[in-house]
């Protein structure tokens, strides 16, 4: 019973996607609800799973492709299966090892192609059989450096059973080979989700009045506080207690006194909005994106705390739906976790700002009158300055600042 295979149904905000991987191939057999497809949008990178058991019998939108939503990509085979008995007969034998040789002569073929510029060039060079090779990348797929490891290993094994006097003139050989080889380039295509973070980007620069105000907060407070109850917060609620929960919430009681932070501008109007969503920016293998957590203002601090630690679970194993990406009237980026000490954040438009997070460094810092050793963040508001003036701008991150340094004002919302 053949079956049709369609690309998932995608919200209206995406208007196509590209096959970005066919996990199982033409022919394959594969069991219901196993991934046999993945479709790179402008956000997300969407499954296609088997509605039955059977085999995929043909596949008609072939890896970068672009296809749109509900487009029919595959034929499927419910309920075929690959007959054991075919090899019990001796004369199938022989067209079984024949149909296997055959099968590894494309998959050869299949694996050759798939390899980049910079590869093939390296593979021709050396007269190289690809399947002598193991390759550390994607599916399989062979690197560069794959193949470089290949020679010196192979050139290591030649000079252990060279004689002495040899083994110069073979390194003086070696040499220019490798050395041509740390020039070669290659060239890939960007994918959808870099090329639509680029484009917007680009266009933030170019269409807003963006300025960054910085200043610093001292998070002994907040520190002192997860040393204290840490683990009676994980006994209780089942998530560590951690720093960006209280950013969110010192975030959500700053926007609720300056509203107009909250805003958005759509074409010559303001949008006020009655809610704070916040997004939190996430660091994935394909680039950043950024989930929200809605209706922030509504939420206390566990709960903000299981949300962060859902969307990096899904984030990681993109399993983050569009739904969960879309809106937002506030965006919190934290550099800090990759070392970053101080930077610029870049508008999430159409938003009016984003909160930058940064390292925490231990500095000295005077207190009443008193050097004392603190740690001591770097913050950093990026906002529209055709909607913010710089007053309340600076207003906003002062109120934050102290939010997080009387992390009591949280619990009382103050």
């Amino acid at each position: 019973m053949s079956i049709e295979i369609k690309s998932p149904t995608f919200p209206e905000s995406v208007a196509d996607g590209t096959i970005a991987n066919w996990v199982k191939q033409e022919g394959e057999s594969v069991k219901q609800d196993e991934v046999i497809a993945e479709i790179e949008t402008d956000k997300v990178v969407l499954e296609v799973v088997a509605p039955f058991d059977g085999v995929i019998s043909k596949v008609l939108k072939p890896a970068g492709e672009v296809v749109l939503s509900a487009e029919l990509i595959a034929e499927f085979e419910k309920g075929q299966q690959v007959d054991s008995q075919e090899t019990s007969d001796p004369e199938n034998v022989s067209k079984t090892i024949e149909q296997k040789n055959s099968d590894n002569t494309n998959l050869n073929e299949s694996k050759s192609k798939e390899n980049g510029p910079a590869v093939k060039k390296l593979l021709k060079e050396h007269d190289l059989d690809v399947t002598s090779i193991d390759g550390s990348g994607k599916d399989g797929r062979i690197t560069k450096a794959d193949v470089v490891n290949h020679l010196e290993e192979s050139h290591s094994k030649k000079q252990e059973i060279k004689p002495e006097s040899d083994i110069h003139s073979s390194a003086a050989a070696l040499t220019p080979s490798l050395t041509s080889m740390d020039r070669l380039e290659e060239r890939v295509p960007m994918s959808r989700l870099r090329s639509t973070i680029a484009s917007r980007l680009l266009t933030v620069k170019q269409e807003t009045a963006m300025l960054t105000t910085f200043n610093e907060v001292d998070l002994k407070p907040i520190k002192d506080l997860r040393a204290k109850f840490g683990e009676d917060f994980y006994a209780e609620h089942g998530v560590k207690l951690g720093f960006m929960g209280f950013f969110v919430l010192a975030s959500v009681q700053a926007l609720k006194k300056f509203p107009v932070v909250n805003a958005s501008i759509d074409g010559q109007d303001i949008v006020y909005h009655g809610y704070q969503d916040v997004g939190v920016a996430v660091s994935t293998d394909r680039g950043l994106v950024v989930p929200v957590i809605r209706d922030a203002n509504h939420l206390r601090l566990p709960d903000v705390e299981k949300s962060i630690l859902d969307f990096s679970d899904k984030a990681r194993n993109g399993k983050l739906s569009i739904a969960e990406m879309q809106g937002g009237t506030f965006t919190i980026s934290n550099g800090g976790v990759f070392g970053s000490l101080l930077s610029t954040p870049i508008l999430n438009a159409p938003q009016t700002a984003i909160l930058g997070m940064h390292s925490i460094q231990d500095r000295p810092v005077a207190i009443d009158g008193e050097i004392v050793i603190r740690p001591m963040m770097y913050l950093a508001l990026s906002y529209d300055h055709r909607l913010l003036d710089g007053k309340e701008a600076v207003s906003f991150l002062i109120a934050i600042k102290d939010q997080l340094e009387s992390p009591e004002k949280l619990l009382l919302n103050l």
